[in-house]
Protein backbone atom coordinates (compact mmCIF):
# COMPACT_ATOMS: atom_id res chain seq x y z
CA UNK A 1 0.00 0.00 0.00
CA UNK A 2 1.07 3.51 -0.77
CA UNK A 3 -1.52 5.41 1.23
CA UNK A 4 -0.26 8.83 0.21
CA UNK A 5 -0.98 7.95 -3.45
CA UNK A 6 -4.21 6.04 -2.73
CA UNK A 7 -2.61 2.88 -4.15
CA UNK A 8 -4.29 0.41 -1.83
CA UNK A 9 -3.76 -2.89 -3.66
CA UNK A 10 -0.27 -4.42 -3.77
CA UNK A 11 -0.95 -7.40 -6.01
CA UNK A 12 -3.79 -9.34 -7.56
CA UNK A 13 -3.73 -12.99 -6.56
CA UNK A 14 -6.63 -14.24 -8.70
CA UNK A 15 -9.15 -12.70 -11.08
CA UNK A 16 -11.86 -13.82 -13.46
CA UNK A 17 -15.02 -12.13 -14.78
CA UNK A 18 -16.86 -12.48 -11.47
CA UNK A 19 -14.25 -12.33 -8.71
CA UNK A 20 -10.98 -10.66 -7.82
CA UNK A 21 -8.74 -11.51 -4.87
CA UNK A 22 -5.87 -9.20 -3.96
CA UNK A 23 -3.29 -8.72 -1.25
CA UNK A 24 -2.43 -5.52 0.57
CA UNK A 25 0.24 -4.79 3.15
CA UNK A 26 -0.49 -1.88 5.47
CA UNK A 27 2.64 0.28 5.72
CA UNK A 28 4.53 0.88 8.97
CA UNK A 29 3.29 3.75 11.13
CA UNK A 30 6.68 5.47 11.29
CA UNK A 31 6.85 8.32 8.84
CA UNK A 32 3.32 7.84 7.53
CA UNK A 33 1.17 10.95 8.07
CA UNK A 34 -2.07 8.94 7.96
CA UNK A 35 -1.13 7.21 11.19
CA UNK A 36 0.19 10.36 12.87
CA UNK A 37 -3.36 11.63 13.13
CA UNK A 38 -5.27 8.36 13.33
CA UNK A 39 -4.93 7.66 16.26
CA UNK A 40 -2.14 9.51 18.13
CA UNK A 41 -0.27 6.99 20.24
CA UNK A 42 -2.28 4.05 18.81
CA UNK A 43 -2.04 4.03 15.00
CA UNK A 44 -4.98 2.44 13.19
CA UNK A 45 -5.85 2.03 9.52
CA UNK A 46 -8.78 4.43 8.93
CA UNK A 47 -12.06 2.72 8.07
CA UNK A 48 -12.58 5.00 5.09
CA UNK A 49 -9.32 3.66 3.60
CA UNK A 50 -10.52 0.09 4.13
CA UNK A 51 -13.65 1.00 2.17
CA UNK A 52 -11.44 2.57 -0.51
CA UNK A 53 -9.44 -0.67 -0.69
CA UNK A 54 -12.62 -2.66 -1.33
CA UNK A 55 -13.74 -0.06 -3.90
CA UNK A 56 -10.43 -0.32 -5.77
CA UNK A 57 -10.63 -4.12 -5.88
CA UNK A 58 -14.19 -3.84 -7.20
CA UNK A 59 -13.12 -1.21 -9.74
CA UNK A 60 -10.29 -3.38 -11.06
CA UNK A 61 -12.75 -6.29 -11.35
CA UNK A 62 -15.23 -4.16 -13.30
CA UNK A 63 -12.52 -2.68 -15.53
CA UNK A 64 -11.35 -6.19 -16.45
CA UNK A 65 -14.90 -7.36 -17.07
CA UNK A 66 -15.43 -4.41 -19.44
CA UNK A 67 -12.16 -5.03 -21.28
CA UNK A 68 -10.65 -1.83 -19.83
CA UNK A 69 -12.93 0.16 -22.16
CA UNK A 70 -14.62 2.26 -19.45
CA UNK A 71 -13.60 3.93 -16.21
CA UNK A 72 -15.09 2.48 -13.00
CA UNK A 73 -16.11 5.03 -10.38
CA UNK A 74 -17.53 4.43 -6.92
CA UNK A 75 -21.20 5.46 -6.80
CA UNK A 76 -22.43 4.14 -3.42
CA UNK A 77 -21.45 2.18 -0.34
CA UNK A 78 -24.19 0.12 1.27
CA UNK A 79 -24.14 -1.21 4.82
CA UNK A 80 -20.40 -1.19 5.37
CA UNK A 81 -19.47 -3.16 8.46
CA UNK A 82 -16.10 -2.54 10.11
CA UNK A 83 -15.54 -5.52 12.39
CA UNK A 84 -11.99 -5.32 13.71
CA UNK A 85 -9.03 -2.98 14.04
CA UNK A 86 -6.27 -2.96 11.44
CA UNK A 87 -2.81 -2.09 12.67
CA UNK A 88 0.20 -0.93 10.67
CA UNK A 89 2.10 -3.73 8.90
CA UNK A 90 -0.96 -6.01 8.75
CA UNK A 91 -1.38 -8.16 5.64
CA UNK A 92 -4.87 -7.95 4.20
CA UNK A 93 -6.71 -10.05 1.66
CA UNK A 94 -9.44 -8.23 -0.23
CA UNK A 95 -12.07 -10.02 -2.29
CA UNK A 96 -14.55 -8.41 -4.66
CA UNK A 97 -17.38 -10.43 -6.22
CA UNK A 98 -19.65 -9.26 -9.03
CA UNK A 99 -23.34 -9.38 -8.13
CA UNK A 100 -24.77 -7.53 -11.15
CA UNK A 101 -23.44 -5.58 -14.13
CA UNK A 102 -25.43 -3.74 -16.78
CA UNK A 103 -26.78 -0.37 -17.95
CA UNK A 104 -23.54 1.36 -17.00
CA UNK A 105 -23.63 0.22 -13.37
CA UNK A 106 -22.24 -2.70 -11.42
CA UNK A 107 -22.92 -4.02 -7.93
CA UNK A 108 -20.25 -5.93 -6.05
CA UNK A 109 -19.85 -7.40 -2.63
CA UNK A 110 -16.43 -6.90 -1.10
CA UNK A 111 -14.68 -7.99 2.04
CA UNK A 112 -11.31 -7.79 3.72
CA UNK A 113 -9.78 -10.43 5.97
CA UNK A 114 -6.51 -10.53 7.87
CA UNK A 115 -5.03 -13.81 9.15
CA UNK A 116 -8.35 -15.49 8.42
CA UNK A 117 -10.28 -12.99 10.55
CA UNK A 118 -13.05 -10.81 9.08
CA UNK A 119 -12.10 -7.15 9.05
CA UNK A 120 -14.90 -5.53 7.02
CA UNK A 121 -17.43 -6.05 4.26
CA UNK A 122 -19.84 -4.02 2.16
CA UNK A 123 -21.92 -3.86 -0.98
CA UNK A 124 -20.69 -1.32 -3.53
CA UNK A 125 -22.25 0.22 -6.61
CA UNK A 126 -19.91 1.42 -9.32
CA UNK A 127 -20.62 3.49 -12.41
CA UNK A 128 -18.78 2.78 -15.67
CA UNK A 129 -18.13 5.95 -17.66
CA UNK A 130 -16.08 6.76 -20.75
CA UNK A 131 -12.50 7.67 -19.96
CA UNK A 132 -12.03 11.45 -20.15
CA UNK A 133 -8.67 10.95 -21.87
CA UNK A 134 -6.65 8.15 -23.47
CA UNK A 135 -3.87 8.89 -20.96
CA UNK A 136 -6.11 8.02 -18.02
CA UNK A 137 -7.19 4.78 -19.71
CA UNK A 138 -3.51 3.91 -20.21
CA UNK A 139 -2.72 4.69 -16.55
CA UNK A 140 -5.40 2.23 -15.43
CA UNK A 141 -4.10 -0.48 -17.77
CA UNK A 142 -0.52 0.13 -16.58
CA UNK A 143 -1.56 -0.03 -12.91
CA UNK A 144 -3.44 -3.29 -13.46
CA UNK A 145 -0.42 -4.80 -15.24
CA UNK A 146 1.80 -3.74 -12.32
CA UNK A 147 -0.59 -5.60 -9.98
CA UNK A 148 -0.20 -8.79 -12.00
CA UNK A 149 -3.33 -8.67 -14.13
CA UNK A 150 -3.39 -9.58 -17.81
CA UNK A 151 -4.46 -6.49 -19.72
CA UNK A 152 -5.07 -6.13 -23.45
CA UNK A 153 -3.36 -3.33 -25.35
CA UNK A 154 -5.46 -0.27 -26.13
CA UNK A 155 -7.78 -0.61 -29.11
Amino acid sequence: MRLEYFEMIDRVIAVDDDRLVAECRVPPAAGNPVFAGHMPGFPLMPGVLLIETMAQASGFLLARRLGFSRMPLLASVKEAKLRSLVLPEATLEVEATMVHEGSGYAVTTARITSNGKRVCETELTLRALPFPSPELAQLLRDRCRALGMTVPEAA
